[in-house]
């Protein structure tokens, strides 16, 4: 039951159960939902009315299928709702783990109210029972839905009930799904109790509940707004709600809206704008102008709003392309091409291998026979069987940008879902095999992170994620999208931009990009569908409407900010990756019949909802559609909605009558939900009915409402008028590349390998399944340490055969600032030699989708967009080979303060390509050692030139001119001879150069071997920078010094030039000459940990536990203590006694507390004797410290002064001595403090801070007066040696334990130094570590130990031990 199972931090924080707490924005204008909704009861007006049922598709209620109309529902029936009244509940503590719940606490202060001190949580599972259930059936459901090792930790009353005190210090806080649909998680549960026969449980929902501690004295109106606000931050609006009080029912009273006409007749085209506004249509005067005409005098009627949101979406620039597809005037001269004439002239160029391009939701290229494991009858219990296909390799690439900016996890979730299908709904159906994903955001500004070149005074706009948060919650919805699905992700890339240029202009990401990009494969006889005939069925299969989604394609089509904020976010639309792989399934036992699909055509739905995707499949023919036929999992659901929304995981498919049957089993065995919605009719149209209110209106005696959709398909979808745009090109001011005098290249490494498009991206691969399915062949890492380096993804076709597939991305936005049409052929060239580490069967097989992400309609995007499309075509028809498919998202802008900010426009290019053997390829780890000898391929043929690299990003500048490919069949000449090579087995590693430039590749090679190199380069005139940092495209090689001279020979037959520019060492050192001199001489580990910064930034600020620096008046060591912690990857806190007194803090926010040295209240009275005295006689602060004490995921450090605290509260060595034999630190046997660097041995024990540290003699220092350790009963001395809770001990020169002064520099008895309690969690120790975790605080240490003196010391270690057991 892991869906029942608390919440981890990463989880919960960033959205896996569909909310995101990192979306901090202003809530001041959002509607906040209570319970029951806002909708009253209506009458109904004349005319066309939402009169539903809900069908109950098959994984809701129980385990079958529905055809509409064809299987009774028990919603259904009469009495339905009543049986559903008796719902019981029962409470699960707590809802998320304690790390969740700190990251949740330090959010909410931050951003709401710092008045809220502490937070609780709990879960409640909301039963909904038909009939009462018996002993032995409770007990079954008590023991799914508790936890098997915690089962006091369910019960039927609320745990935070008896927490909540009067007087408004407390908040408590309910939200959980919305009532009026039932959620796919209750699906599994409910499916989970009816096997286990538990069919009285009919629905089950989980809310989630959060207590929250408020600063006493809070006045009610503002804890009132507290509660709204988050609230607002916990939950989804779009499918959740606020609960008031405890649930009683899952009924709910809200109507659907009916369908209105909208008076074009009386108003013309004022009508059409105000409902344009009022429903984010996003007409443009083109299209106002258009569809006036069309209603008002083609049709002469007027239009119901449910078709004026089906043009709006099914019309959109997101969905029709009217920009790529439009007649363009640049500088006042019209263009003789498209841009979609200009991209598909590659394509008609170069077909060759190509069987699907530019016609469907994906393209393919002609693969190899092969014999995949297939049910010997699929659909059905059956063996699985070798079995002999002729399967294509299909490939398909999108963006779901705009949501990603609204809701960023939601967004990428429903991005690479829609990606997925359409992948899997290409031709009559087609296999998922692997994915790829890219994100290009704006300046993350990691709190504590080195990254100069971000702008601080930047500001973002509040209706969008910042990019931080954009970056993180969109790869986890990605990255939890294809692990629960089962698709690999195998490749990617990552940018972050953000500058104001030297025009003055600010560019930068806030409109992000995600990327996501699947390789598949088809069976040959599948790759085209099948027209539409009169009488086929059309069938939606997949999961159940819902109100969500709404108007994605127009609102994908604006600048963001044009639009409501509201209706921005009800277009983002919710994934349910589980019902898309069911949904899969079913899609997958209909090809795996070969010749008896039963599939003739098949949509995937997306953009535009039931509006798009029904009238695609039933183009031209048209069909009359049943609204009432259409399985919803939302009663409350209008027509318009149910029609319009982008509810996920569906499809639409044409069958013949005579395979309903055959489909409907396949259904019913995946427990998918089926619904034949309408017949092929042959009149042309799309007709809209309500079959019920028809039927009533029969009864009735009345005319048949009028359809809410009726119009004719070649009139919305037909050869639509061409609309026009007209642009100017501009001419950018440009500054050369300006690095201070005396920057040293140690100074630029430090800053380029930490910029995010260079440095290592382990915190995007290791959250990502990047094995599933058993066909992948190569991924993203690489070499013994596993680092993300790989340039090239490879996917096999079977479980056996050895035949596959490779594909590589390819994307250079930044140098398009300068230049678009090199940037369009930088692109082509990277995606190429990211491509030629894996062999294929000829270039001119390679094929490419074309990403276009641009702000074209703004001044000057338009004009670059259409110069990089001219560049990539000439290149690519040079090249021989091809674009055959692609998207674009041409709206890449937003506004932020008083300016609009572009998006870089940017060409993402997906090369991809048949493998005869897939075993034939090289990765960018150096395997050779002392072996191994680098030659460099430079395709920019000695040309150094640094605009728009890494170099020039970190240094907050752009440069004036960038690289280039100029000649071009040079490029394909070195493709097809490093082919040759790796095919006989000459090379060992390769890696392009690209990002970071020439000396990054070839660092990244060192990284990922663990070696080191010794390179010798020639400046050939060029300055050193540009040398070492220019991004010209080229490759390094790695070969064997026996094989050099035939490599070299034939490189040179091919006519390439290659150079030797050094030689790989086992020995992990880099060193760097140009012209002779030594630029650079550092160990490999060393480069490599600044390369590897910027991700663990990442990591440790989605992960970084707590932990609370305590103090007390005159304390004095709490900067190092808070320093020596953040080193080991915590979040150090400042906190004082007054702060715990007065409630300002509370340590149920923390993981671990420390209590610093000094001299708290100048030890009168006794060492720490004061501090002891204002907890021990404060009962709500001792309650809170033993609290903290017993928790058993807390730890606690006492040092020096805050060692002789713990002593006397009794936290060491534990058991509960009391007063009188509570051991103590008393006056030193000198009588005088003592400052000393003395020596320690480290002993066994349960410490945790110790942990693999036993057996170490290491120096520390020692600072006070009263550190003797004392022991006033032998026994407890006795208990204290006998269970090693005393680990560390002062020692003498050979490392013996003494009680010897000085070497003992306080008399304590057998050198003891530190106690630990019983199991190792509470630690006290007088000396001080804290001041001595970097060694160049050491003041001496054995020169034997050949350590980096500016590096860490290994009492470091101490503290890394307490961050490792804390995860």
């Amino acid at each position: 039951m892991a869906a029942l199972a608390e919440a981890g931090a990463v989880e919960f924080l960033q959205g896996t159960h569909r909310q995101s707490l990192l979306l901090l924005r202003s809530h001041q204008k959002q509607r906040h939902h209570v319970l029951w909704g806002s909708l009253g009861h209506r009458r109904h007006l004349q005319g066309i009315s939402r009169r539903i049922s809900t069908s109950k598709p098959s994984h809701f209620l129980n385990p079958r299928a529905v055809i509409s109309g064809g299987i009774p529902s028990a919603l259904d029936e009469p009495d339905a709702m009543e049986r559903l009244e008796e719902i019981t509940h029962f409470y699960r503590c707590p809802l998320i783990e304690e790390n969740a719940t700190e990251q949740l606490l330090k959010l909410v202060q931050m951003k709401i109210s710092n008045h809220i001190i502490g937070i609780k949580t709990e879960q409640c599972f909301n039963v909904g029972l038909s009939s009462e259930l018996s002993d032995e059936k409770l007990g079954i459901l008590k023991w799914i839905l508790q936890e098997t090792y915690e089962p006091e930790n369910l019960m039927t009353e609320s745990f935070l009930e008896n927490e909540k005190t009067d007087g408004g210090s407390t908040l408590l806080i309910e939200v959980g799904p919305r009532l009026s649909f039932m959620t796919a998680w209750s699906a599994n549960t409910v499916s989970i109790c009816q096997a286990c026969s538990l069919t009285e449980v009919a629905r089950m929902e989980r809310s989630r509940r959060y207590l929250l501690y408020l600063k006493p004295g809070s006045s009610p109106l503002q804890n009132e707004q507290v509660k709204l606000e988050f609230a607002a931050m916990v939950h989804d609006r779009m499918t959740e709600c606020i609960y008031p009080s405890k649930l009683t029912s899952f009924q709910t009273s809200i109507v659907p809206e009916p369908v209105s006409m909208i008076p074009v007749i009386e108003k013309g085209s004022e009508a059409l704008e105000e409902i344009n506004e009022k429903m984010g249509l996003a007409f443009d005067e083109q299209d106002i102008k258009l569809y006036t005409s069309l209603f008002r005098d083609d049709m002469k009627r007027n239009p119901t709003t449910v078709e004026l949101f089906d043009i709006a979406q099914s019309n959109s620039e997101h969905s029709r392309h009217w920009f790529f597809k439009g007649k363009l005037i640049i500088d006042g001269e019209p263009m003789n091409r498209t841009l979609m004439q200009i991209v598909k002239s590659t394509w008609e160029a170069n077909r060759n291998n190509s069987v699907i391009g530019f016609n469907d939701n994906s393209s393919a290229i002609r693969g190899f026979p092969a014999t995949p494991l297939l049910p010997v009858l699929p659909g059905s219990v059956s063996a699985l069987r070798p079995s002999e296909r002729d399967l294509d390799i299909l490939f398909t690439a999108e963006t779901h940008n705009f949501p990603c900016a609204v809701a960023p996890y939601p967004g990428a979730e429903t991005g690479a879902g829609g990606r997925i299908r359409d992948t899997h709904a290409t031709g009559r159906g087609s296999f998922v095999v692997a994915s790829t994903a890219g994100y290009c955001v704006g300046n993350l500004h990691i709190e504590g992170s080195y990254a100069p070149w971000e702008d601080p005074s930047f500001t973002y706009p509040s209706n969008l994620a910042p990019p931080l948060q954009i970056l993180i919650d969109s790869s986890d919805g990605a990255s939890d999208y294809g692990n629960k699905f089962g698709e690999p992700l195998i490749q990617g890339y990552t940018r972050t931009f953000g500058m104001r240029l030297p025009s003055g202009e600010r560019r930068e990401w806030l409109k992000p990009i995600m990327f996501s990009a699947g390789i598949g494969q088809i069976d040959h006889m599948h790759i085209s569908k099948r027209e539409p005939e009169i009488d086929m069925l059309v069938v939606k299969i997949g999961g159940p409407a819902y109100r969500i989604g709404m108007g994605g394609g127009a609102a994908s089509s604006m600048v963001s900010g044009q639009n409501d904020a509201e209706l921005d976010f009800n277009a983002v639309q919710r994934g349910d990756a589980e019902m898309a792989q069911k949904l899969y399934r079913v899609i997958r036992a209909c090809i795996e019949m070969g010749e008896s699909n039963p599939i003739m055509s098949i949509h995937d739905q997306g953009a535009g909802g039931n509006c798009n995707v029904v009238k695609e499949i039933i183009y031209p023919e048209g069909a009359q559609i049943d609204i009432c036929a259409i399985v919803v999992g939302d009663h409350t659901m209008s027509v318009l909605e149910i029609w319009g929304a982008e509810y996920q995981e569906q499809d639409a498919l044409l069958v013949k009558p005579e395979s309903k049957n055959l489909l409907l089993s396949l259904c019913k065995r995946e427990r998918v939900s089926m619904a034949v919605i309408g017949t092929i009719s042959g009149d042309g149209r799309v007709a809209l009915v309500d079959s019920k209110a028809v039927e009533q209106c029969c009864k009735d005696g009345l005319p048949p409402p009028p359809p809410a959709v009726d119009l004719e398909l070649e009139k919305v979808l037909g050869d639509m008028p061409q609309k026009s745009f007209e642009f100017t090109r501009t001419k950018e001011a440009r500054e050369p590349l300006d690095i201070a005098p005396g920057t040293t290249v140690m100074d630029a490494l430090k800053r380029v390998l930490r910029l995010p498009s260079v440095c290592s991206k382990h915190f995007l691969t290791t959250k990502v399944d990047r094995c599933v399915t058993g066909l992948v062949a190569q991924q993203q890492t690489v070499g013994p340490l596993q680092l993300p380096l790989s340039d090239v993804a490879v996917i096999a076709q079977t479980h056996s055969d050895l035949t596959g597939a490779a594909c590589a991305i390819g994307e250079q936005p930044i140098k398009g600032l300068l230049d678009p049409k090199a940037m369009a052929r930088l692109a082509i060239g990277e995606a190429l030699t990211n491509l030629v580490s894996a062999r294929v069967t000829s270039l001119s097989d390679v094929k490419a989708s074309g990403n276009w992400m641009y702000a074209a309609k703004l001044d000057g995007e338009g004009a670059a967009m259409y110069d990089a499309a001219e560049a990539l075509a000439e290149a690519m028809i040079e090249l021989g080979i091809a674009i055959d498919g692609g998207k674009d998202s041409l709206s890449m802008a937003a506004r932020a303060a008083n300016e609009v900010v572009k998006a870089p426009g940017n060409l993402v290019i997906s090369v991809y390509c048949t493998c005869p053997d897939i075993t034939c390829k090289v990765t960018p780890d150096l395997k050779l050692g002392d072996d191994g000898v680098l030659l460099h391929i430079d395709l920019g043929k000695g040309k150094c030139r640094l605009g728009g690299s890494a170099l020039a990003q970190v240094f907050d500048q752009i440069g004036n001119e960038c690289p280039d490919i100029e000649d071009v069949p040079y490029l394909k000449a070195v493709f097809e001879s490093v082919q040759g090579l790796l095919k006989e087995g000459l090379v060992s590693a390769s890696h392009d150069v690209s990002d970071g430039g020439f000396l990054v590749c070839v660092l990244e090679m060192a990284f990922a071997g663990n070696c080191g190199m010794r390179l010798d380069l020639s400046s050939h005139g060029k300055s050193l920078f540009e040398v070492l940092f220019a991004e010209e495209l080229g490759l390094v090689l790695e070969v064997s010094r026996k094989d050099l001279d035939v490599v070299r020979g034939k490189l040179k037959a091919a006519g390439i030039c290659d150079e030797i520019i050094g030689y790989v060492m086992k020995s992990p050192t880099i060193e760097v000459k140009v012209d002779g001199m030594l630029q650079l001489s550092e160990e490999m580990p060393l480069l490599r940990d600044v390369w590897m910064d910027t991700d663990k930034k990442y990591m440790d600020l989605v992960s970084r536990p707590k932990v609370g620096i305590i103090r007390e008046e005159g304390s004095n060591g709490d900067r190092e203590m808070s320093a020596v912690f953040n080193a080991a990857g915590f979040e150090p806190w400042d906190i004082t006694m007054s702060d715990l007194l007065d409630g300002r803090v509370s340590l149920l926010d923390f993981r671990g507390i420390a209590f610093v040295g000094g001299f708290s209240y100048a030890d009168v009275l006794g060492s720490a004797k004061g501090w002891a005295a204002s907890i021990r006689f404060s009962q709500p602060l001792l309650a809170q410290f033993q609290e903290f004490y017993t928790r058993p995921d807390t730890f606690s450090l006492g040092i020096c002064n805050g060692c002789q605290l713990m002593a006397l509260l009794g936290w060491v060595p534990g058991a509960n001595a009391g007063d009188v034999s509570q051991p103590r630190f008393i006056h030193n046997e000198s009588g005088r403090f003592e400052c000393r660097f003395t020596s320690v041995t480290i002993g066994d024990s349960p410490a945790i801070m110790f942990k693999g540290m036993e057996g170490s003699t290491l120096g520390v220092w020692a600072a006070h007066g009263e550190g003797r350790a004392h022991f006033p009963d032998k026994g407890v001395l006795d208990r204290v040696l006998d269970s090693n809770l005393a680990p560390l001990r002062y020692c003498d020169d050979d490392g013996s334990m003494t009680e010897m002064y000085p070497f003992n520099p306080n008399g304590s008895p057998l050198g003891i130094a530190a106690l630990c309690s019983p199991d190792g969690r509470h630690l006290a120790m007088m000396p001080h570590p804290e001041r001595c975790f970097r060694m160049v605080q050491f003041p001496w240490y054995p020169k034997d130990w050949e350590v980096n003196e500016a590096g860490p010391s290994p009492w470091l270690r101490m503290f890394q031990n307490a961050r490792e057991w804390c995860s």
